[in-house]
This record gives C-alpha cells, structure tokens and sequence, in this order.
C-alpha cells in the first residue's frame, strides 16, 4: 500500500510554535507530528511513502534521514520552490507512486482513530473509473461537501454568518444533498490520475479538482464510524485534544 503525507504547509495557525519549524515537526505527546502519522500508517501496512515539503523542508528531510525513514520506502516531494497547494501537491507527487495502485492522502496535522489500511482497501475495490473515496464525519463546521444518496460528490456549502455560499455541479439542488465535512484523509484511484495531471496549472485545491471531475469520475463519501476520534490539530488551542488521540 502507497500513501502521501502532506506536510508542506506553512502552518500560520501553530504560530508560534512554527517559527522555526515545520507544522510536521511540531510535537504532540513527545513525537513530531509527521512521526505519528508515519508510525500509524506503517502499524497498518503501507510500505511506500511520499512526503511533500517546502516551510523548513530541509528539517523535514534531515528527520527522515536521521530516522532512517523509519524503515519504510519514504520518498520526499520539494516543493521547496513553490507551494503547490493540495492538488498541485499530488499532482507534482504522482511520478513517485505505482500507477497501478491507490493512493491514500493524509494531512500530516490530522490525527484520527481511522482504519487507514481499510478505507485503503475500499478504494481499492471500487469500479475502475471511479476517481477518489474521501473520508468525511459530522462533526461540527460550516463548510461541507454535497453528496447524492449514491454517496457520489456533488457540490459544496459554506454556511457563512453573513450567509450561505456554495453550489452543486449536478441536476440535484443543495437542498436536497447531504451535507458532510471532510476530514483531509481520502484515497485517490488510478482511474483519475490520467485527469488529475491534465488538470491546467501547478498550483490548485484537490478539492477544486474533485468538483470538476466528479460528473465524470465518480468521487464517493465513506463516513468513519460513531465514535471514531478525529481532530484537526493543526491550531495550538486543539493540540491538547490530539494528545489523548495519539498519546
């Protein structure tokens, strides 16, 4: 199994813990951020990694050497010259995984109680022109992904103070979609890679280019399960939340 670990973000919302660091390099229960989600993904099977880098991405770098890449196949995507955002990230990545095979996408500042190697798995089985299965929970937000009662990506919603923003790319009004929040882990399949580096430019949302392609590729939902913890840690007043996760 194959999996991409973004860890190129600036990390404006851990200031000032990322001063003079990476957001991956911010420690959580005694170990780096990107040490736990290499630890738990390696737990679960992935052999192959891709890590992209760019704040501080020589600290990224000398830690995977230093650790001897934690004995696994860790391969570094630079974006050192220029930050290419989610999809951009992927896209830049994609020479260095199989073709053949998935890819799971983990945000290095996510820590989940998922079953990263089973939604793996679920890709893995879905019909071959299908795109990517996104991982989503209902949690508490206002900015949501729109699906069918096929599961299938449809739109998206903001549900702003000062009023509701969104659209739905398919017949169905937003009204009549589910509305669900992602959680940045998903796993995109083989039968969009071919669109995914077609799409113009370098630097673009993989979330921008789920919503163009989904009418063509399917995109699908899988709800983790009741109870399943999950916490964006990516801001210090939640960090003491991702400590009971990964301590």
């Amino acid at each position: 199994m194959q999996a991409m670990i973004f860890a190129a973000g600036l990390g404006t919302r851990l200031q000032p813990l990322t001063n003079d660091r990476p957001k991956a390099l911010v420690e959580v229960a005694g170990r780096p951020l990107l040490e736990h989600v290499i630890r738990k993904l390696k737990r679960q099977g992935f052999q192959h990694l891709v890590v992209n880098v760019h704040h501080f991405g020589e600290q990224i770098i000398d830690f995977l050497r230093r650790n001897d890449n934690f004995g696994l196949d860790i391969r570094v995507s630079d974006e050192r010259d220029l930050l290419l955002n989610t999809g951009g990230g992927i896209k830049r990545a994609l020479p260095l995984f199989d073709p053949a095979r998935p890819i799971l996408i983990h945000n290095v500042d996510i820590a989940s109680d998922a079953d990263l190697a089973a939604l793996y798995h679920e890709a893995e089985g879905m019909s071959p022109e299908c795109g990517a299965l996104l991982a989503t929970n209902r949690r508490q937000t206002s900015r949501f992904l729109l699906f069918n009662r096929e599961g299938l990506l449809r739109g998206w919603l903001n549900e702003r103070p000062e009023g509701n923003v969104g659209k739905a790319m398919g017949p169905e009004p937003i009204d009549e979609l589910e509305r669900l929040p992602f959680t940045g882990i998903h796993v995109v399949t083989p039968g969009i890679y071919e669109a995914l580096a077609a799409y113009p430019g370098e630097v673009f949302s993989i979330i921008d280019f789920y919503l163009s392609a989904c009418m063509q590729h399917p995109i699908k939902q899988c709800s983790l399960p009741d109870g399943c913890r999950w916490v964006d840690c990516g801001k210090v007043e939640a960090l003491e939340r991702a400590r009971e996760i990964l301590g």
